[in-house]
């Protein structure tokens, strides 16, 4: 149900773009807080860290329902008022079950320059250090705990919110990530001055339903199931890979059209052959 993602790109300026939010060129971040602890990856899964934009990061991943939001039950409840965030990728990763099998699809925006902006939900936890005990007066023979660490960075979770599948997209799955396509639905969604939570807020989380602007999706490698796996032709069509279906259909038409053309050229004579079969003729022809 969505739990992987890609956000990666082969140009040298992706931080650059990241700020800049292809498709969405009003909305601008200003501070990325860890940008050097960020990698571009194909293959973004569960546990694996992800900037999000927030009001005011990374963390892991999992999922948080719409419908539990509005009706206001779920972990994820607690936070809709106050920790909402968005979740920047280049498109999500479906699979689709087909008897046995899982086939993994991939799905972006019509136009692949146009970053995708999913509804999300933040916590942030500060976790305590270790602690050991260690002597403070030998002669008196007595410890006090003294902390390992200073571990003063929050922690940073987050879930991506889904709802019901689109029309258009029900046959792969019968949920999708809340995306965001407006600049006003994206501010909207990231204003947590009122700390509350909102029937206009609510009215955000619905499908993709654009028919303008429809989203694209398609098969791509079995690979990308493979959590840690890395590789730009995971969001590549597997129809266009060297060893996909369009190149096999290519190899079958090239084998056809070869035979189709032998079958067309006459066949050269022999060397000697019809001066064999005339003197033959004659020879039975004497003895008759």
């Amino acid at each position: 149900m969505c739990g992987r993602f890609a956000l990666a790109t082969q140009a040298g300026f992706f931080r650059a773009e990241i700020r800049a939010l292809p498709g969405y060129p009003q909305v601008n971040v200003q501070d990325w807080v860890g940008q050097d602890n960020f990698i571009p990856r194909y293959n973004i899964a569960p546990n694996t860290q992800a900037p999000v934009i927030r009001r005011g990061d990374t963390g892991t991943a999992i999922n948080a329902r719409s419908e539990n939001l509005v009706e206001g039950v779920g972990m994820w409840n607690k936070f809709r008022g106050r920790n909402r965030c968005i979740v920047v990728c280049q498109g999500y990763y479906e699979w689709q079950t087909k008897g046995k099998a899982q086939l993994p699809h991939f799905i972006r925006h019509s136009s692949p320059d146009k970053i995708m902006l999913m509804a999300g939900l933040y916590e942030s936890t500060i976790e305590k250090g270790d602690v050991v005990s260690l002597p403070s007066n030998a002669r008196r023979n007595e410890r006090r705990n003294v902390p390992l660490t200073d571990s003063s960075e929050p922690t940073y979770t987050f879930a991506i919110v889904t709802t019901d599948a689109s029309k258009g997209l029900s046959w792969l799955h019968d949920r999708q990530p809340v995306i965001l396509s407006s600049v006003e639905d994206v501010m909207r969604w990231l204003d947590t001055s009122s700390q509350t939570w909102s029937a206009e807020l609510a009215n955000l989380l619905h499908p993709w339903e654009d028919v303008k602007a429809p989203l694209e999706c398609y098969q791509v490698p079995k690979e990308v199931g493979k959590v840690g796996a890395e590789s730009p032709t995971f969001i590549q069509p597997l129809s266009t890979r060297k060893d996909g279906i369009q190149a096999m259909f290519a190899k079958q038409r090239t084998k056809q059209e070869a035979t189709a053309k032998r079958k067309r050229e006459p066949s050269s004579p022999v060397p000697g052959k019809s001066d064999e079969i005339q003197t033959e003729e004659k020879k039975v022809k004497r003895e008759s």
